[in-house]
């Protein structure tokens, strides 16, 4: 084949495109409603009040709180735990905020500044982290520019077991809080961009996150590093973010947890993964429902309803929100009651101090 005919065939290819009633139709237009009847149950409220961990809600301090609950209200979420406090001033205007509007109704968890990361840091970050925890933090929250961004005073990127944290982390045992960590991304972004690659949509609408074993390190070695810091600060509670990315290999996660009974996850953003394997996401909450708490991510209300129906019905063959975060259709997981108020709140109540209780049920 020459390079002409070559270079037609990608460009062919690369349309990807249905040819339908004369109509070209592109792969990211294709989404065809489903022609299938079976009963459905859509829901846009929770069955219980629950505690949504991961939110984010910047400048606290500035925000309607009393609109917000309103909203919060109509999902039946009794409280959010909004992961982006910041540290100093920050913090001390969303607790104001929140004592003086809706003191029942939200926690704060803090977050660390890595500014001129040298090998006193760990010492300087852990006394601003007990000033936030005594302005009112009851978590803290550690995003994924640890292990991808942060540098330290030379350069260099600093993982996410970096001895130098370690006075953080035995301060969040000291204090009692736990941390809420976002480690990597979807193992995907590391692979190939090609027809095998399950996020293939997702990453030609957001090319940037696309990922390569020096940008910045390899997937494992980043999950690697994470799970380094959980075993070595056993006293700590940890919640992996995202179900620490091993949503789609559930066997593999009850394996982490089996190793590390301090770690706990949470759902967020990959609600999809657990709606295509409803048969064995029942059988691992089964087994782990004393570790997985909710969480959400984004704050979208309308967006909670997928949330509750995969939670809480046994539908069949519905959609997830976003088609380039999940192409494929769920099924609801049918949790009992017993093991939902745990996903929904009591798991929360255990590990976050200092929460109201009175408003969620025994």
């Amino acid at each position: 084949m020459n390079m002409k005919n070559s270079l037609l065939t990608f460009l062919l290819l690369s349309l990807a495109c249905l040819v339908a009633n004369g109509q070209e139709v592109t792969f990211e237009e294709y989404n065809p409603p489903s022609t299938l009847v079976v009963p459905e149950h859509p829901l846009t409220r929770a069955k219980f009040p629950f505690i949504d961990v991961h939110s984010h809600q910047w400048r606290m301090g500035e925000r309607d709180l009393n609109k917000l609950a309103a909203e919060m209200d109509g999902l039946n979420m009794g409280l959010m735990v909004n992961l982006s406090g910041g540290s100093g001033k920050a913090v001390a205007d969303a607790v104001i905020n929140i004592q003086s509007n809706q003191p029942k109704r939200f926690v704060l968890f803090a977050n660390l500044n890595f500014n001129n990361f040298d090998d006193n840091w760990g010492e300087r970050a852990a006394a601003q982290l007990q000033r936030d925890y005594d302005q009112g933090a009851r978590g803290l929250k550690i995003f994924k520019s640890l292990g991808f961004s942060v540098k330290d005073v030379n350069g260099d990127r600093v993982a996410v077991d970096d001895p130098r944290i370690d006075p953080v982390w035995v301060k969040c045992a000291e204090l009692g809080i736990p941390v809420l960590i976002h480690t990597a991304d979807p193992k995907q972004f590391w692979e190939p961009w090609d027809a095998n690659n399950e996020r293939w949509l997702e990453l030609k609408l957001r090319p940037r996150r696309k990922r390569s074993t020096t940008d910045p390190a390899p997937w494992e070695q980043l999950i690697q590093e994470q799970h380094n810091v959980f075993k070595k600060h056993s006293s700590t509670i940890f919640i992996a973010a995202h179900m620490g990315w091993h949503a789609n290999d559930l066997t593999k996660l009850g394996e982490l947890l089996d190793q590390m009974p301090n770690m706990m996850v949470e759902i967020g953003a990959v609600i999809a993964e657990l709606g295509r394997q409803p048969k064995f996401a029942n059988l691992f909450f089964e087994k782990y429902q004393d570790r997985v708490l909710f969480g959400k991510d984004a704050y979208n209300p309308e967006e909670y309803y997928t949330y509750f129906r995969v939670l809480e019905t046994e539908d069949e063959y519905f959609p997830y929100y976003k088609k380039y975060h999940a192409y494929w259709r769920m099924y609801g997981l049918g949790l009992p009651d017993d093991i939902l108020k745990k996903v929904y709140y009591k798991n929360a109540l255990r590990i976050i101090p200092d929460i109201d209780a009175s408003a969620f049920p025994k």
